[in-house]
């Protein structure tokens, strides 16, 4: 059998001036100068330069791929060969809906994609951040016809450092409305307490006391997804969904984001548990990240551009070398 799996990817390109112009008539809509919640930060915009390494990836390490749903406003780097059979140029406009756009939040974005036309039922779901950098193969993401995600438990702490909690716990407690802890952990024990998320484990084991979905913990890596999970959740959480797609930028307080379908995917047991070394999530500001890009150890590497970075254009320099070493060969992705 020939199964098909797709790739899909939001982009967007900080440094277009026209693009920062509309973002900037939008820039305080709903912001509460006591509670600020929205994040609007240059950091979820900027530009790593380093797109067509993660095509280049692509068609080295993953040639299975049967489409790349590439997601973007409108703009294209000047480089990308739009008449590769295997890409598929998709417009905000083209699945989401005409008076929430334009939006620059990229959960809204990410909520809809199911409506993307020709999507097939199992698809990827990547960001220009991780970057694929060792061969992959079609079960490093689906068996038996089931999605594979590391899936861990672990409490939701609040910290104002990082208000992002917020999101998790609304996805969570949409997550405790439709599915009762103690009876998911009976029927999928040996799922949650798999060997393959290592000392993870331990705060899966330990977060069997409560009673409700405590949290999960987020691996910032590759989500495998089914179409239907997608049109399931909106199918029961359509209004609550809808909030979020018409948030011009993205809303700790109010937001829920992509994760709520993987969220589902736990909850329901329809996943397969992989291992938590496929991929490794480190910081631009590591030094190790340049080592680790160059001798291949992950499948997926997820750089963090953090915002301490003060020194992002070396940084960005010393990144694209070292993808350049280990691809040096341009994709029929680029022209």
């Amino acid at each position: 059998m020939n199964e098909k799996i797709d790739f899909v990817i939001p982009w967007v390109d900080g440094n277009d001036i026209e693009w920062q112009k509309e973002k900037a008539k939008y820039e305080n809509a709903g912001k509460n100068p006591e509670e600020n919640y929205i994040d609007n930060r240059d950091i979820r915009y900027r530009n790593y330069g380093t797109l067509k390494y993660w095509f280049r990836g692509v068609e080295k390490y993953a040639p299975w791929v049967n489409k790349i749903h590439f997601i973007t406003c409108g703009h294209l780097p000047d480089w990308l060969n739009t008449s590769n059979p295997k890409l598929h140029i998709v417009k905000h406009e083209d699945y989401m809906p005409k008076d929430a756009l334009p939006t620059f939040n990229s959960n809204a974005i990410e909520l809809m994609i199911h409506k993307i036309e020709g999507l097939e039922e199992k698809f990827v779901l990547f960001n220009d951040d991780l970057f694929i950098t060792k061969k992959l193969n079609k079960k490093d993401f689906f068996k038996k016809n089931l999605p594979c995600n590391t899936m861990t438990l672990t409490a939701i702490i609040p910290r104002p450092s990082a208000p992002g909690y917020r999101t998790r716990a609304y996805n969570i407690e949409i997550i405790n409305k439709y599915f009762k802890f103690r009876k998911c952990i009976k029927k999928n024990l040996f799922k949650y307490l798999s060997l393959k998320t290592g000392r993870q484990i331990l705060k899966t084991l330990f977060s069997f006391i409560y009673r409700d979905f405590p949290g999960f913990f987020t691996y910032h890596m590759p989500n495998a997804y089914l179409k239907s999970t997608f049109n399931e959740v909106w199918s029961k959480e359509k209004k609550v969904l809808e909030k979020t797609v018409y948030c011009k930028f993205r809303d700790y307080k109010n937001n829920i984001n992509q994760w709520i379908f993987n969220y589902w995917q736990f909850a329901s047991g329809n996943f397969i548990q992989k291992n938590y070394k496929f991929g490794r999530h480190i910081k631009m500001t590591n030094k190790k990240v340049f080592n680790l890009i160059e001798k291949r150890k992950y499948k997926i590497l997820s750089i963090s551009d953090p915002d301490e970075a003060e020194d992002f254009e070396a940084l960005q320099a010393q990144l694209i070398n070292s993808f350049q070493k280990l691809f040096p060969d341009k994709s029929s992705f680029e022209l």
